[in-house]
Protein backbone atom coordinates (compact mmCIF):
# COMPACT_ATOMS: atom_id res chain seq x y z
CA UNK A 1 0.00 0.00 0.00
CA UNK A 2 1.36 3.62 -1.16
CA UNK A 3 1.99 6.36 1.65
CA UNK A 4 0.33 9.29 1.72
CA UNK A 5 2.70 12.64 0.94
CA UNK A 6 1.82 13.69 4.71
CA UNK A 7 2.99 10.21 6.05
CA UNK A 8 0.84 7.43 6.94
CA UNK A 9 -0.58 4.75 5.31
CA UNK A 10 -3.59 5.84 2.65
CA UNK A 11 -7.32 5.88 3.36
CA UNK A 12 -9.71 4.48 1.09
CA UNK A 13 -12.35 7.05 -0.08
CA UNK A 14 -15.23 7.33 2.57
CA UNK A 15 -17.20 10.29 0.66
CA UNK A 16 -19.75 10.24 -1.30
CA UNK A 17 -19.87 9.69 -4.69
CA UNK A 18 -16.07 8.63 -4.89
CA UNK A 19 -16.67 4.19 -5.28
CA UNK A 20 -18.89 1.73 -4.58
CA UNK A 21 -19.80 -0.08 -1.70
CA UNK A 22 -21.90 -2.25 -0.19
CA UNK A 23 -25.13 -0.96 1.06
CA UNK A 24 -25.57 -1.25 5.43
CA UNK A 25 -27.97 -3.90 6.45
CA UNK A 26 -31.76 -2.80 6.54
CA UNK A 27 -33.26 -1.90 9.55
CA UNK A 28 -36.88 -1.43 10.98
CA UNK A 29 -36.44 1.87 12.85
CA UNK A 30 -39.61 2.45 15.83
CA UNK A 31 -38.91 5.96 17.51
CA UNK A 32 -42.00 7.10 19.82
CA UNK A 33 -42.31 10.44 21.48
CA UNK A 34 -44.02 11.53 24.83
CA UNK A 35 -46.99 14.20 24.49
CA UNK A 36 -46.48 17.25 26.07
CA UNK A 37 -43.36 15.82 28.07
CA UNK A 38 -42.32 19.82 27.78
CA UNK A 39 -45.12 20.74 29.54
CA UNK A 40 -44.98 18.73 33.06
CA UNK A 41 -43.05 20.09 36.06
CA UNK A 42 -39.42 19.66 35.87
CA UNK A 43 -39.61 16.85 38.43
CA UNK A 44 -41.67 14.56 36.16
CA UNK A 45 -39.19 14.15 33.53
CA UNK A 46 -36.55 12.10 34.61
CA UNK A 47 -39.66 9.77 35.68
CA UNK A 48 -41.24 10.18 31.93
CA UNK A 49 -37.51 9.15 30.79
CA UNK A 50 -37.54 5.79 32.51
CA UNK A 51 -40.66 5.31 32.64
CA UNK A 52 -41.02 5.02 28.25
CA UNK A 53 -38.71 2.32 27.45
CA UNK A 54 -40.34 0.51 30.28
CA UNK A 55 -43.52 0.67 28.98
CA UNK A 56 -42.29 -0.62 25.56
CA UNK A 57 -40.51 -3.28 26.83
CA UNK A 58 -43.88 -4.46 29.09
CA UNK A 59 -45.71 -4.32 25.66
CA UNK A 60 -43.18 -5.94 23.46
CA UNK A 61 -43.07 -8.84 26.36
CA UNK A 62 -47.10 -9.05 26.76
CA UNK A 63 -47.84 -8.93 22.72
CA UNK A 64 -45.05 -12.06 22.92
CA UNK A 65 -42.39 -9.97 21.13
CA UNK A 66 -39.96 -10.39 23.24
CA UNK A 67 -37.20 -11.49 20.85
CA UNK A 68 -37.65 -8.28 19.48
CA UNK A 69 -36.69 -6.20 22.37
CA UNK A 70 -33.65 -8.14 23.37
CA UNK A 71 -32.41 -7.96 20.29
CA UNK A 72 -33.09 -3.82 19.63
CA UNK A 73 -29.83 -2.36 18.09
CA UNK A 74 -28.34 0.90 18.33
CA UNK A 75 -31.15 1.75 21.25
CA UNK A 76 -31.34 5.54 22.46
CA UNK A 77 -32.88 7.21 24.30
CA UNK A 78 -34.00 10.91 23.31
CA UNK A 79 -35.29 12.41 26.79
CA UNK A 80 -38.99 12.51 25.58
CA UNK A 81 -39.07 9.31 23.87
CA UNK A 82 -37.14 6.57 22.51
CA UNK A 83 -36.05 4.87 19.62
CA UNK A 84 -34.21 1.67 18.21
CA UNK A 85 -33.46 -0.73 15.33
CA UNK A 86 -34.88 -4.26 14.87
CA UNK A 87 -34.67 -6.87 11.78
CA UNK A 88 -36.85 -5.35 9.21
CA UNK A 89 -38.34 -8.85 8.60
CA UNK A 90 -40.31 -8.52 11.98
CA UNK A 91 -42.27 -4.96 10.42
CA UNK A 92 -45.63 -7.00 10.19
CA UNK A 93 -45.35 -7.76 14.23
CA UNK A 94 -44.39 -4.53 15.34
CA UNK A 95 -47.12 -2.39 13.42
CA UNK A 96 -49.75 -5.30 15.08
CA UNK A 97 -50.15 -6.59 17.49
CA UNK A 98 -47.23 -4.02 19.15
CA UNK A 99 -48.84 -0.71 18.72
CA UNK A 100 -52.28 -2.10 19.91
CA UNK A 101 -50.77 -3.57 22.81
CA UNK A 102 -48.75 -0.75 23.63
CA UNK A 103 -52.10 1.16 23.73
CA UNK A 104 -53.38 -1.08 26.51
CA UNK A 105 -50.23 -1.18 28.28
CA UNK A 106 -50.81 2.84 28.45
CA UNK A 107 -54.23 2.61 29.26
CA UNK A 108 -52.91 0.33 32.55
CA UNK A 109 -50.12 2.84 33.56
CA UNK A 110 -52.41 5.95 32.91
CA UNK A 111 -55.79 4.98 34.70
CA UNK A 112 -55.14 1.14 36.95
CA UNK A 113 -52.06 2.77 38.38
CA UNK A 114 -53.18 6.56 39.21
CA UNK A 115 -49.89 7.66 37.39
CA UNK A 116 -48.33 11.00 38.62
CA UNK A 117 -47.82 11.96 34.95
CA UNK A 118 -49.91 10.56 32.17
CA UNK A 119 -47.92 9.32 29.28
CA UNK A 120 -49.35 9.28 25.55
CA UNK A 121 -47.11 8.67 22.68
CA UNK A 122 -46.65 9.25 19.25
CA UNK A 123 -44.92 6.57 17.30
CA UNK A 124 -43.27 6.41 13.91
CA UNK A 125 -42.04 3.17 11.94
CA UNK A 126 -39.64 3.03 9.01
CA UNK A 127 -37.44 0.90 7.16
CA UNK A 128 -33.98 1.88 5.81
CA UNK A 129 -30.21 0.94 5.76
CA UNK A 130 -28.40 1.95 8.32
CA UNK A 131 -24.76 1.06 9.75
CA UNK A 132 -24.49 -0.89 12.76
CA UNK A 133 -21.21 -0.26 14.29
CA UNK A 134 -22.12 -1.62 17.46
CA UNK A 135 -21.37 1.60 18.88
CA UNK A 136 -22.56 5.34 20.15
CA UNK A 137 -22.34 6.12 16.67
CA UNK A 138 -24.15 3.26 15.47
CA UNK A 139 -28.11 3.78 13.68
CA UNK A 140 -27.24 7.23 11.86
CA UNK A 141 -28.43 8.33 8.45
CA UNK A 142 -31.35 9.48 6.41
CA UNK A 143 -33.87 6.61 7.38
CA UNK A 144 -33.12 7.62 10.88
CA UNK A 145 -33.30 10.76 9.89
CA UNK A 146 -36.70 10.70 8.02
CA UNK A 147 -37.99 8.62 11.38
CA UNK A 148 -37.55 11.10 14.07
CA UNK A 149 -39.40 13.44 10.95
CA UNK A 150 -42.52 11.38 10.42
CA UNK A 151 -42.52 11.89 14.56
CA UNK A 152 -43.09 15.48 15.06
CA UNK A 153 -44.87 15.91 11.55
CA UNK A 154 -48.36 17.58 12.20
CA UNK A 155 -50.63 14.82 10.96
CA UNK A 156 -49.90 12.96 13.64
CA UNK A 157 -49.42 15.57 16.18
CA UNK A 158 -53.12 16.61 14.99
CA UNK A 159 -54.61 13.07 15.80
CA UNK A 160 -53.08 12.65 19.14
CA UNK A 161 -54.14 16.23 20.50
CA UNK A 162 -57.72 16.00 19.28
CA UNK A 163 -58.57 12.55 20.59
CA UNK A 164 -59.22 12.09 24.12
CA UNK A 165 -56.67 12.06 26.12
CA UNK A 166 -58.70 9.22 28.27
CA UNK A 167 -59.01 6.98 25.35
CA UNK A 168 -56.60 7.45 22.87
CA UNK A 169 -53.33 6.59 23.70
CA UNK A 170 -51.00 5.93 20.96
CA UNK A 171 -50.81 7.57 17.62
CA UNK A 172 -48.57 5.87 14.63
CA UNK A 173 -47.24 7.55 12.02
CA UNK A 174 -45.97 4.94 9.17
CA UNK A 175 -43.09 5.58 6.29
CA UNK A 176 -44.94 4.81 2.82
CA UNK A 177 -41.93 2.32 2.35
CA UNK A 178 -43.30 0.92 5.64
CA UNK A 179 -46.98 0.40 4.78
CA UNK A 180 -46.17 -0.72 1.19
CA UNK A 181 -44.18 -3.39 2.45
CA UNK A 182 -45.97 -4.80 5.64
CA UNK A 183 -49.49 -3.73 5.22
CA UNK A 184 -50.18 -3.11 1.97
CA UNK A 185 -48.29 -6.23 1.44
CA UNK A 186 -50.80 -8.13 3.35
CA UNK A 187 -48.10 -8.76 5.66
CA UNK A 188 -49.55 -7.32 8.60
CA UNK A 189 -52.66 -8.66 11.23
CA UNK A 190 -54.35 -5.45 10.52
CA UNK A 191 -56.88 -4.75 7.17
CA UNK A 192 -55.13 -1.41 4.96
CA UNK A 193 -58.53 0.47 5.71
CA UNK A 194 -57.54 0.78 9.45
CA UNK A 195 -54.98 3.46 7.66
CA UNK A 196 -55.27 6.98 6.33
CA UNK A 197 -52.78 8.24 3.95
CA UNK A 198 -51.50 11.80 5.13
CA UNK A 199 -48.91 14.27 3.87
CA UNK A 200 -46.12 14.09 6.56
CA UNK A 201 -44.98 17.81 6.59
CA UNK A 202 -43.03 19.14 9.75
CA UNK A 203 -43.26 22.89 10.74
CA UNK A 204 -40.41 24.63 10.12
CA UNK A 205 -38.41 21.75 7.87
CA UNK A 206 -37.85 21.09 4.81
CA UNK A 207 -39.49 17.59 5.12
CA UNK A 208 -42.30 16.26 3.07
CA UNK A 209 -42.94 12.73 2.48
CA UNK A 210 -46.46 10.13 1.90
CA UNK A 211 -47.37 8.62 4.98
CA UNK A 212 -49.92 6.96 6.91
CA UNK A 213 -51.69 7.29 9.89
CA UNK A 214 -52.83 4.45 12.11
CA UNK A 215 -54.94 5.10 15.80
CA UNK A 216 -55.15 1.75 17.57
CA UNK A 217 -57.96 2.93 19.79
CA UNK A 218 -59.02 6.06 17.99
CA UNK A 219 -61.81 8.54 19.74
CA UNK A 220 -62.10 10.84 17.37
CA UNK A 221 -61.94 12.03 13.93
CA UNK A 222 -59.43 10.74 10.69
CA UNK A 223 -59.85 13.22 8.13
CA UNK A 224 -58.49 11.60 4.66
CA UNK A 225 -56.72 13.02 2.04
CA UNK A 226 -56.51 12.23 -1.63
CA UNK A 227 -54.00 9.42 -1.88
CA UNK A 228 -52.23 10.98 -4.73
CA UNK A 229 -53.57 13.88 -6.75
CA UNK A 230 -52.41 16.93 -4.88
CA UNK A 231 -50.29 15.44 -2.55
CA UNK A 232 -46.65 16.96 -2.50
CA UNK A 233 -47.33 18.04 -4.98
CA UNK A 234 -47.46 14.79 -7.13
CA UNK A 235 -49.85 13.54 -9.96
CA UNK A 236 -52.22 10.86 -9.02
CA UNK A 237 -52.03 7.55 -10.88
CA UNK A 238 -54.60 5.98 -12.93
CA UNK A 239 -57.18 4.05 -10.71
CA UNK A 240 -55.86 5.65 -7.46
CA UNK A 241 -58.97 6.12 -4.52
CA UNK A 242 -59.11 6.98 -1.12
CA UNK A 243 -58.45 4.34 1.35
CA UNK A 244 -61.64 2.22 2.45
CA UNK A 245 -63.45 3.07 -0.32
CA UNK A 246 -64.10 1.11 -3.40
CA UNK A 247 -63.37 2.39 -6.69
CA UNK A 248 -66.00 4.84 -8.54
CA UNK A 249 -66.94 2.83 -11.93
CA UNK A 250 -67.21 4.83 -15.48
CA UNK A 251 -69.78 7.02 -16.20
CA UNK A 252 -71.14 8.43 -19.28
CA UNK A 253 -71.19 12.09 -19.44
CA UNK A 254 -74.24 13.03 -18.61
CA UNK A 255 -76.36 14.78 -21.16
CA UNK A 256 -76.66 18.96 -21.00
CA UNK A 257 -79.76 19.87 -19.38
CA UNK A 258 -82.54 21.84 -21.24
CA UNK A 259 -83.24 25.29 -20.03
CA UNK A 260 -86.08 25.48 -17.82
CA UNK A 261 -89.19 27.41 -18.50
CA UNK A 262 -90.05 30.94 -16.66
CA UNK A 263 -90.97 29.80 -13.25
CA UNK A 264 -92.70 32.40 -10.80
CA UNK A 265 -93.61 31.22 -6.88
CA UNK A 266 -94.28 32.60 -3.45
CA UNK A 267 -94.20 31.50 -0.19
CA UNK A 268 -95.22 32.95 2.82
CA UNK A 269 -92.52 33.56 5.29
CA UNK A 270 -90.35 31.59 2.85
CA UNK A 271 -88.07 32.68 -0.66
CA UNK A 272 -89.23 33.92 -3.49
CA UNK A 273 -87.74 32.35 -6.43
CA UNK A 274 -88.70 34.11 -10.00
CA UNK A 275 -87.08 34.66 -13.69
CA UNK A 276 -85.58 31.97 -15.06
CA UNK A 277 -83.33 29.54 -13.42
CA UNK A 278 -80.40 27.85 -15.89
CA UNK A 279 -78.24 24.84 -13.65
CA UNK A 280 -78.13 25.14 -10.03
CA UNK A 281 -79.37 28.07 -7.20
CA UNK A 282 -78.65 29.11 -3.98
CA UNK A 283 -81.10 29.40 -1.46
CA UNK A 284 -81.08 30.61 2.00
CA UNK A 285 -84.13 31.11 4.75
CA UNK A 286 -83.07 32.99 7.60
CA UNK A 287 -86.39 31.68 9.38
CA UNK A 288 -84.92 28.32 9.97
CA UNK A 289 -82.93 27.54 13.08
CA UNK A 290 -79.45 25.10 12.79
CA UNK A 291 -76.24 25.38 10.88
CA UNK A 292 -75.73 27.33 8.43
CA UNK A 293 -73.21 26.04 6.07
CA UNK A 294 -70.81 28.04 3.16
CA UNK A 295 -68.28 26.34 1.15
CA UNK A 296 -67.22 23.03 0.22
CA UNK A 297 -68.46 20.50 3.21
CA UNK A 298 -67.81 17.22 1.33
CA UNK A 299 -64.48 14.95 2.06
CA UNK A 300 -64.22 12.01 3.44
CA UNK A 301 -63.93 11.62 7.31
CA UNK A 302 -63.25 8.45 9.48
CA UNK A 303 -64.92 8.69 12.80
CA UNK A 304 -67.81 10.72 13.92
CA UNK A 305 -69.99 12.24 11.23
CA UNK A 306 -72.58 14.53 10.70
CA UNK A 307 -73.66 17.46 12.60
CA UNK A 308 -75.20 17.58 16.08
CA UNK A 309 -78.03 20.40 16.73
CA UNK A 310 -79.58 21.00 19.88
CA UNK A 311 -82.40 22.72 20.33
CA UNK A 312 -85.78 22.57 18.30
CA UNK A 313 -84.09 22.64 14.71
CA UNK A 314 -87.53 24.06 12.97
CA UNK A 315 -87.65 26.51 15.77
CA UNK A 316 -89.12 29.87 13.40
CA UNK A 317 -90.97 27.82 11.15
CA UNK A 318 -95.29 28.06 10.72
Amino acid sequence: MHEQRLGGPAQEATGPYTRSRSLPDYRGILAVDAKGFTGHPAIAHEVISRTVPELLETAFARAGLREIWNDRRFPATTGDGYVFGFDPTLMPFVVHPLLLTLQDVLTDYNVLSHAVAPIRLRASLHIGPLPDTGDEFGGNGTPRNDTHRLLDSVPVKAVLASHKESITHVAAILSQRCYEDAVAGGYTGRHPDHFVEVAATVEGKPFAQRAWIYVPQPSGPLYETAPAEGLLGEPAPEGARRPGTDPEPAQAPAPAPAPLPHVSNSAPHGNLNTGTVHGGQSVANHHVAGDHVEGNKAGRVRGFQGDQVRGDKYQGRP
